[in-house]
């Protein structure tokens, strides 16, 4: 699953995750069954976790560019130098 992937996932997470929980308590209510409302909301959550879960072909739409480790060797990283100039103060 890519970077994008992840973030779609985890909003369709929420926002399937709030829908189900709205419908469970609206059921729920009209009905007058907690147990219904639990058994909604269960079935919800079951849901989710097969849409989100797996790593779907629509979650890998962008994938990531890996360098060839033969062209990492080419480029080596640079090397960071700490270099803070110090400003001498005049003193009156």
């Amino acid at each position: 699953m890519d970077w994008q992937g992840q973030k779609v996932a985890e909003q369709l997470m929420q926002i399937m995750l709030v829908v189900f929980a709205i419908a469970a308590f609206i059921t729920g209510y009209i009905v007058g069954s907690f147990e219904l409302m639990m058994y909604v909301y269960a079935g919800g959550v079951v849901l989710t976790i097969l849409t989100t879960i797996p790593n779907w072909p629509f979650f890998n739409r962008h994938p990531l560019k890996w360098l060839d480790p033969s062209e990492v060797e080419k480029h080596p990283k640079p090397q960071v130098t700490s270099s803070v100039s110090k400003k001498k103060t005049a003193k009156k």
